[in-house]
């Protein structure tokens, strides 16, 4: 009887230690898509500017590469095997940058990562890039600021704020995720077309144009 009692107790943590070097779950790694965007008509000349685009500050979690999600009663988590390729906060800054020099508007656009010198800093701050459960549906929240500085005086010449809540197609990660990249993607192109209209309310005083009341 005290022998089947001690393999029993064997058994039992053989089976625990084997159960606990099984397969573990797959992770599965989404991206944003990085699209282009429209460009100027080629005999317009690109403004005489260069712009550098800094990193989106955010907090710790779009920092990281696990997708967010929360509930109407804004209780936020992480999905543990959704995760994005590269932190949001670095994906919307390379959205960004590839958005506004496609359109050859600007003479050079570039990252802050870089050693150039430009003429003005564009930033940004991300609040939101997460999936939402308002309890009869899912929608992906994109939320962000932006501005523009001068880069030798740093006044601030322009701010720019983006904020939509996007249906999810489905209650699925996958439908989330392409929520998520649609209004992204939205949010971007608002972003580069307020900057548009504000350069071309205050063309840069070495700008080919009659107007005078540029900025520098």
């Amino acid at each position: 009887m005290k022998n089947n009692a001690v393999m029993l107790v064997v058994t039992l943590i053989l089976g625990v230690f084997s159960a606990g070097c099984g397969a573990t779950r797959a992770s599965h790694y989404y991206q944003l898509n990085v699209l282009s965007g429209a460009r100027v008509p080629a005999s317009e000349q690109p403004l005489p500017v260069t712009i550098l685009v800094s990193r989106f500050y955010s907090s710790h979690l779009y920092r990281e590469d696990r997708i967010v999600y929360s509930t109407q009663h804004e209780s936020m988590g992480l999905y543990q095997y959704e995760r994005w390729a590269e932190p949001p906060a670095e994906m919307l800054d390379e959205m960004l940058v590839r958005r506004l020099r496609h359109s050859h508007r600007y003479r050079q656009v570039y990252s802050m990562r870089s050693s150039v010198h430009g003429d003005y800093l564009l930033r940004g701050h991300l609040y939101d890039l997460k999936e939402v459960d308002t309890g009869s549906g899912l929608v992906a929240r994109v939320s962000f600021d932006a501005e523009l500085l001068d880069a030798k005086t740093r006044n601030l010449l322009w701010t720019h704020t983006y904020t939509h809540d996007e249906p999810a197609a489905a209650k699925t990660i996958d439908a989330v995720v392409a929520a998520l990249d649609r209004n992204a993607q939205a949010g971007i192109a608002d972003l580069a077309d307020s900057l548009d209209a504000y350069f071309t309310a205050h063309p840069p005083a070495n700008a080919p144009s009659s107007s005078t009341s540029g900025q520098n």
